[in-house]
């Protein structure tokens, strides 16, 4: 009997007698995920740890579960990790990161890149009024429709200072698994926008942008922005901290520290912890589909609006400017750039387009992190 009742203990603790459809539907959806980062190679730094902190609370929903939920009064691992993402404190450091990794010359070279990406910010605002016309509150809605700027970090921030962290895990997945798969969904809308003599056209040489600007960007970039609207200051402060260990050249150890040990550090912890609020219970309901639905609209109208304007300036110049860089300008470094690139390429492989499609990438990002500051300022955060 004794050997009976231990082998039905470890039956009953086996994960296969508390699991629902829906976690093992999640699953599923965490394996597929995973062969999308792993053989396809779509964003992987972003999918993978997203997908296994998916795989993981929905075969052990106590890896994410509060101190409270305990009968030992000790939260699990990921409570942990995704209590950082609600401090603000994991985004703040991405953009901090994302800041050091890039450079900001193409955007400082060519200022026109400023329009593209405030028009890719289009998006945005469509989400925003088809979330309350689908019964979100103000709040909520605002915090859905920041997806549509393919800005995982400024979603996770803007969620949380909403107050919407109901909320915030869909609001994550959508908006990480849409920038990595950027490659899919933005090809086909900038393909039907645009004419392929208008995806053939060759872009100047950007001219040569001197150390002293490079310097200087950052610096009046935070002092403007934050003036205006200084809710900002934890995103675009930290983007330009970031980008200033860079330019300025004396801080090499920081720049290296910035751009790569704590970059790897705190995706790793961001993006389990996202994977982590996806247990079926939280995920499967009727506002994660609204909420998935309305970021591939909010994500699709950004393109949609960047790629019009860049049209629109395409023939204010005269066929200067190739109207594919304008799809970078959601804020999904570098990855929309690099589509850019690739969609031209696709049309003529001698054209070159990815250090000029950098620029209303770059301006993307600190337009999703404006649009986020007006949201909190409209709410009085």
């Amino acid at each position: 009997m004794d050997i009976l009742s231990t082998l039905s203990n470890l039956v009953q603790q086996t994960a296969f007698t508390s699991l629902t459809p829906g976690n093992y539907l999640m699953i599923v959806v965490a394996l597929v995920f995973l062969y999308l980062a792993i053989a396809k190679d779509y964003e992987p730094l972003l999918l993978v740890p997203i997908a296994f902190g998916m795989l993981l609370v929905n075969i052990y929903p106590d890896i994410i579960a509060a101190p409270s939920e305990m009968s030992n009064g000790i939260g699990g691992l990921l409570y942990y990790f995704y209590t950082l993402d609600e401090w603000s404190l994991l985004p703040s450091l991405i953009f901090m990161g994302v800041g050091a990794m890039t450079d900001f010359g193409p955007l400082i070279a060519n200022p026109i890149s400023f329009l593209m990406g405030a028009a890719a910010q289009f998006g945005i605002y469509i989400a925003y009024f088809l979330a309350i016309a689908l019964g979100f509150n103000g709040r909520a809605a605002a915090a859905i429709s920041i997806i549509g700027g393919a800005d995982g970090p400024t979603s996770i921030f803007l969620a949380s200072k909403l107050g919407q962290t109901r909320l915030l895990g869909p609001i994550a997945v959508a908006a990480y698994s849409y920038m990595s798969l950027v490659p899919i969904i933005q090809p086909p809308i900038m393909n039907l926008f645009t004419t392929k003599e208008e995806r053939k056209i060759k872009m100047e040489q950007l001219r040569s942008v001197s150390k002293l600007e490079k310097i200087l960007f950052p610096i009046v970039i935070t002092i403007v922005v934050c003036l205006i609207l200084p809710t900002t200051a934890p995103l675009v402060g930290m983007l330009m901290l970031g980008n200033l260990f860079r330019e300025s050249g004396v801080v090499h150890q920081l720049t290296e520290t910035a751009s790569n040990a704590l970059m790897y550090i705190v995706v790793i912890l961001l993006g389990t912890s996202v994977g982590a609020t996806t247990s079926a219970e939280a995920f499967l309901n009727v506002d994660t589909l609204k909420i998935v639905v309305l970021g591939l609209v909010a994500f699709a109208c950004g393109t949609f609006g960047g790629v019009m304007l860049g049209k629109l300036l395409c023939k204010i110049t005269h066929g200067r400017i190739n109207p594919l860089i304008g799809s970078a300008g959601v804020s999904a470094v570098p990855m929309a750039a690099r589509v850019s690139q690739k969609v031209g390429a696709q049309n003529d492989p001698t054209n070159f387009l990815l250090m000029h499609a950098m620029g209303p990438n770059v301006a993307g990002v600190i337009g999703t992190a404006v649009a986020a500051g007006t949201f909190m300022a409209i709410f009085g955060i």
